[in-house]
């Protein structure tokens, strides 16, 4: 089935056809038609299967073929959990909507807001937006949302597992009734599905392949080592030239910053990418990524549901996550539109139960590996990567330094994370809500 057969409007098509594309993915053909109607839509396809195409193609043609309502008013929303996958669907609708006169803009934290400001007083006709940032704006009396006639909402459980719930229910109080509501994730749980009923009426539910099994393209395999040698293990396999474009995954992003270190000190390009980084840093360091010239990225799972980046060779889980559906969303970023990918994960002594959870929850068990010529009962060095020990002795003070390090019983101040912003990175990744909040269930940090 050819996209020309799903009813897109000519000028779409034509950006589809300049794009390379011909033939439309599962979700896609199952999505497009069914949302070209105007009913409501849940719709549910494992990462890397076009689900950001599902939507913007058909809400582009609606858009294009509808009569504007009212000038100077936004007319769809669509809301993301983070600004990299806000950044990427904008990509996206600006590719196809090429050919038409709408404009597009977005609204997320880490940038300054003036632009975003005169984007919503101007009325942009499409709204992109990480809930946290536009609830600011909208509190400042800044846009006006009574022209709306479709909302999107992206990866839909991660908001709502973010704790962005308040805020969209907010957001949509000032929608008005007679919308339609698209909700897209790769994983649905049953207990955020029936949130849904608050925010759709009576939608369509769309689901491509098992909800929550992995990609079928994504080779996966577990290394079991202690947390001392998982630099070196890093290492070591990364002496493998097959590792062509690796994205590594890490629980914090002081973490990611250690990894990043020690992989510049064996000559390995690499970057980071995290909450503590600049959105100037950030999209640079993707960007570098994407064009190779960065063999390894290293990032929390801020990331996870952001990179769109074609050709990712290998997923490294460096930390092992504690949330089944994270590790899902981190491997789908390899094996992505059917191509071959493989993703490793490395399995300390406390990640055995989160392991089985896992194994349960896809309904097979990953197998086992272990890296030739490494030795896996090396005693952990004085100061390995990971090691939580700090210096017995606080180090000489220079003269005329403000602040030294703090003696052992304090916390240093860069182990603190940074202040909570949800449109930035999750609040569930904060350590020290898991250390007030030990029945969550997994660290806070990002």
């Amino acid at each position: 089935m050819p996209f020309t057969s799903l009813g897109l409007d000519p000028r779409i098509l034509q950006a589809v056809k300049e794009a390379g594309y011909t033939d439309p993915t599962p979700i896609q053909a199952a999505a497009i038609p069914a949302i070209l109607t105007g009913r409501d839509l849940i719709g549910i396809a494992q990462t890397g299967t076009g689900k950001t195409a599902a939507f913007t193609l058909p809400l582009l043609t609606r858009m294009a073929q509808e009569p504007l309502a009212s000038p100077r008013r936004t007319r769809a929303l669509i809301l993301a959990p983070t600004r990299e996958l806000a950044v990427q669907i904008e990509e996206n609708v600006r590719a196809y909507a090429k050919h038409l006169p709408l404009t597009v803009a977005t609204v997320f934290g880490g940038v300054g807001e003036r632009p975003q400001i005169n984007a919503l007083r101007a009325g942009t006709d499409l709204i992109i937006a990480c809930p946290g940032r536009l609830m600011d704006l909208l509190g400042q009396g800044h846009g006006d949302f009574n022209g709306i006639q479709s909302l999107i909402l992206d990866e839909a459980d991660r908001m709502l597992d973010m704790g962005f719930l308040p805020s969209i229910r907010r957001i949509i109080r000032g929608l008005p009734r007679q919308r339609q509501t698209l909700l897209f994730s790769a994983t649905l749980s049953k207990e955020i599905e029936s949130l849904t009923g608050e925010f759709q009426n009576r939608p369509e539910i769309i689901q491509i392949g098992r909800r929550s099994n992995p990609a079928e393209t994504v080779s996966q395999w577990v290394y079991e080592v202690p947390t001392h040698l998982k630099p070196g293990l890093l290492g070591h396999l990364l002496e493998n030239p097959a590792l062509t474009s690796v994205l590594v995954f890490t629980r914090t992003k002081h973490g990611a910053d250690r990894i990043a270190r020690r992989l510049d000190s064996l000559h390995i390009p690499c970057g980071t990418l995290h909450s503590n980084r600049s959105q100037n840093q950030r999209l640079k360091a993707l960007n570098d990524f994407r064009r190779g010239a960065l063999r390894v990225l290293v990032a929390t799972d801020i990331a996870a549901r952001g990179i769109d980046v074609d050709g990712i060779s290998h997923v490294v889980n460096y930390d092992f996550p504690p949330h089944p559906e994270d590790y899902v969303h981190r491997i789908g970023r390899t094996g992505r539109a059917q191509a071959i990918g493989d993703a490793i994960s490395f399995v300390s002594s406390e990640d055995t139960g989160a392991l089985r959870d896992l194994e349960r929850f896809i309904g097979r068990p990953i197998p086992r590996q272990k890296a030739e010529a490494f030795d896996l009962t090396a005693p952990a060095p004085p100061r390995a990567l990971d090691s939580p020990s700090r210096p017995t002795q606080r180090p000489p003070q220079r003269r005329g330094q403000a602040q030294g390090p703090r003696p052992p019983a304090a916390r240093s101040a860069d182990s603190r994370p940074a202040p909570h912003d949800p449109s930035i990175y999750p609040r569930h990744q904060d350590p020290r809500r898991r250390q007030q909040q030990p029945a969550r269930r997994e660290p806070r940090t990002s």
